[in-house]
């Protein structure tokens, strides 16, 4: 059954190896479970229902995902988007975390449809490569300063608007040490090197008395709280236009760039450099983002940690299907997660950062008229503590740099239309 499901013998891969392949991946992506509760539950969404979402969302896309594509590549909510969703949409915009869901549900949606019909392919072509880089890094940059005030090391200044934080408390410190020991186990290619850093000060921390312990394993938290909770209707509003478009762009493009990063390192990738089946994918993408938002977490999208998994010997389906059995598994392990603290989970979001600003390295920063647009693009996010409004003023600055200059042959129609379009949203429906 399994081998006429994957095919595994055409993919020269067993039974055993894809089950390690999947055993890999989860505990390079289990972080999840722990930091998803903790960034949505700021929004006032029951910790335990996100816990038991955030499992059952990574569940259905994984195996959406291994069935319908055959690929070795998992999915869950997205680091990033659970970031825009919490402090953007909710803590920023002001609105409510159903109307946020609201909004999840009809990008995903849309993105369905961009599947489909392969829009897909135009509005990813439309956009420049520098741009989608800046958007990583911009990403990158705002998780870490919410990494680094959960643990405690940034604080708030009215003088400055931002300070250092009392270094001698136990958050910045353990926060700090965690970091360090993720970054030399990730160095020393130790798997499940985020996981293992996160327990690690969650354990220190409780053993000293900083945090209660509340259990290992019991039975799963009711999902009822955020069960069909989101608010459609709401999301609609003419001001969360701009909110849906940044939900859809940022999986978009992180999807896209991460199915083919994966299919690159597994060799799934086709001589003419096309990823075969890639609609099938996106499609799977869009699936599972769908029952996330049903079900009450973020965006979910594919993990690029399932490159871990590939480069265990991962190349069919079945990894996928093994990475959705764990986090069925790990839905017992709720107390476990409730006594993670927010600067245990900030050495993770630190770290993910890290992974997302690299691909500055990319940029020609020879050509003023690309590195300013980038700079502009990164800087904003976390200054404007808006991933949306990032994207905005990138696209904004990047065309008016281009046309000023000289170089509107540079630019494409899509392009422009993007930019006038943030142009309006910025000037008229910003409130």
């Amino acid at each position: 059954m399994l081998e006429r499901l994957f095919q595994l013998k055409a993919h020269n891969t067993n039974v055993r190896t894809e089950i390690l392949a999947g055993v890999t991946t989860f505990l390079a992506m289990a972080y999840i479970l722990f930091v998803n509760p903790s960034i949505l539950g700021e929004t006032g969404m029951d910790k335990g229902a996100v816990f038991v979402a955030t499992c059952l969302a990574a569940a259905i896309g994984s195996t959406v995902m291994g069935l319908i594509a055959n690929y070795p590549i998992a999915l869950a909510p997205g680091m990033g988007l659970n970031a825009f969703f919490t402090y953007t949409v909710v803590l920023h915009m002001g609105h409510t975390w159903q109307v946020a869901l609201g909004a999840v549900f009809i990008s995903a949606v849309l993105f369905f449809i961009l599947s489909i019909f392969r829009i897909r392919e135009w509005i990813i072509n439309s956009i420049p490569l520098p741009l989608r880089s800046a958007i990583a890094a911009g990403i990158g940059l705002f998780l870490a300063l919410i990494a680094l005030n959960n643990a405690g090391i940034v604080v708030k200044n009215p003088a400055t608007m931002v300070g250092l934080g009392d270094l001698k408390q136990p958050a910045p410190i353990l926060a700090t040490l965690g970091f360090i020991l993720i970054v030399a186990l990730e160095a020393l290619k130790v798997r499940g090197a985020v996981l293992i850093g996160i327990l690690a000060v969650t354990i220190v921390s409780i053993l000293m008395g900083f945090t209660p312990f509340g259990g290992i394993i019991s039975a799963p938290p009711s999902l009822a709280p955020t069960f069909l909770q989101l608010d459609i209707k709401g999301a609609l509003d003419i001001g969360l236009v701009s909110v849906i478009f940044a939900f859809l762009f940022v999986d978009l493009f992180d999807n896209s760039g991460t199915l083919i990063g994966v299919a690159k390192r597994a060799g799934l990738m086709g001589k003419d450099g096309h990823m075969p089946k890639m609609g099938r994918a996106l499609i799977a993408d869009s699936t599972a983002a769908m029952a996330g938002s049903l079900l009450g977490t973020s965006t979910t999208t594919s993990y690029i940690e399932s490159a871990a998994g590939v480069s265990a010997g991962g190349r069919t389906g079945l990894t996928a299907i093994v990475v959705a059995i764990l986090f069925l598994l790990a839905l017992f392990f709720s107390p476990l997660a409730a006594s993670v603290p927010p600067f245990a989970t900030a050495p993770a979001l630190l770290f993910v950062a890290v992974l997302m600003t690299s691909g500055l390295a990319e940029i020609d920063w020879d050509d003023i008229t690309v590195a300013a647009p980038v700079v502009v693009t990164a800087l904003a996010m976390p200054f404007t503590y808006s991933i949306a409004n990032g994207i905005a003023f990138g696209f904004i600055a990047w065309t008016a740099i281009k046309l000023v200059s000289g170089r509107g042959r540079e630019l494409n129609p899509a392009l422009v239309i993007l930019s006038i379009l943030f142009v309006i949203k910025l000037g008229w429906f910003n409130a």
